[in-house]
């Protein structure tokens, strides 16, 4: 392992140097691994292994046929590489229990008599371990719990990937029965493709992304966005100027700018006139928002969240109320203006 600094606190990561994609596929050369869901994260974990050439097959649910269509179309044949869930799981040696939290929670009946001795039990989410008063997950103790987190989509791990680099991702330990949970979390971690995979536990993975999402990466950043398309709309500006100076400039500009050299070298590459101003209003904002992160944080680690989610999700019109709320998002003013934006970016 590598011991990097990271602001001051050492920590220890694993790099492709450390543990190199041969040792992965040596570590997993006797696995067979079966990707359970085919949906966010499973396509794109399942086609970058068996790109890196590790023994993959998927399990899913041929009533389901927008993800059993999908996985058919990259590749995966029915019998061969593609079975029902109890198949796949039975058939594998690590089993990658990728479908939805809520999901989750509805198939572990099903899946869970056939869990062999020595088997891996693989999350990329600690929520179903960590609040399993909730789930009612709790694994054998004849199996090991493993864990790798990619911090980002199935999109952008699977795009990353295509193109030589990674998601970066966390690892984690639940139980070890055999002595080599670590190894095989490690070995998936890379074949995956991660660019670094850094160590956590199931606990605080899961309170980190939970506060996450519904923190900065996106409940935090569509609401501070609206708030100020609103008020820029409320005082007369027209919704292109008002996008492009709350939406359109952040992504396409700055925060570029920040993924490579750090938002100190963002505002050093900005007028001055935004410098200073950004840095006066930096700790006004901060000192706004820390209450209701606070809030957040604990809403998160009291179970709070969870239950709303899996109350949510297991209602039988939630695809129904999800549509209409992304709709309405969808359909608001400012995001109308996106799309109009968009549309007229010069093709690259």
């Amino acid at each position: 392992m590598a011991r990097i600094n990271f602001g001051g606190t050492m920590e220890e990561i694993v790099t492709r140097d450390e543990f190199p994609m041969k040792k992965a596929r040596e570590v997993l050369s006797n696995e067979v691994i079966a990707v359970l869901g085919y949906g966010v994260q499973g396509p794109a974990q399942a086609l970058n292994m068996r790109d890196n050439g590790i023994d993959v097959i998927v399990g899913g649910s041929p009533e389901r046929q927008r993800s059993w269509e999908k996985a058919l179309k990259d590749g995966w044949e029915p019998g061969k590489t593609l079975f029902p869930f109890e198949e796949a799981v039975e058939r594998a040696t690590i089993i990658q229990y990728l479908v939805s939290d809520a999901a989750q929670t509805l198939l572990w009946p099903r899946i869970k008599p056939y869990l062999n001795k020595g088997d891996a039990l693989y999350f990329s989410h600690g929520f179903t371990i960590v609040y399993h008063d909730q789930t009612a997950v709790v694994p054998p103790e004849f199996v090991d719990v493993i864990l790798v987190a990619p911090k980002g989509s199935g999109t952008s791990m699977r795009a990353n990937f295509l193109v030589g680099s990674g998601i970066n991702s966390s690892y984690a330990v639940n139980q070890d029965y055999t002595d080599r949970a670590m190894d095989r979390a490690l070995a998936i971690g890379i074949a995956i493709g991660s660019g670094y995979l850094f160590p956590t536990t199931f606990k605080d993975e899961v309170y980190s992304d939970l506060t996450g999402e519904r923190g900065i990466l996106m409940g935090a950043l569509t609401g501070v966005m609206e708030a100020q398309y609103n008020v820029l709309r409320k005082n007369g500006h027209t919704p292109s100027e008002a996008f492009n100076e709350t939406v359109e400039e952040l992504t396409q500009s700055l925060i570029r700018l920040v993924g490579q050299n750090g938002m100190d070298w963002m505002y050093a590459n900005c007028s001055t006139t935004a410098q200073r101003g950004a840095l006066d209003w930096r700790h006004k904002f901060r000192e706004a928002v820390v209450p209701v992160f606070e809030d957040l944080y604990q809403s998160v680690t009291s179970g709070k969240e969870t239950r709303i989610v899996l109350q949510a999700n297991s209602a039988p019109d939630y695809k129904e109320r999800l549509a209409t709320e992304l709709g309405e998002m969808r359909e608001s003013e400012m995001w109308q203006a996106g799309a109009a934006v968009r549309a007229l970016r010069p093709e690259r």
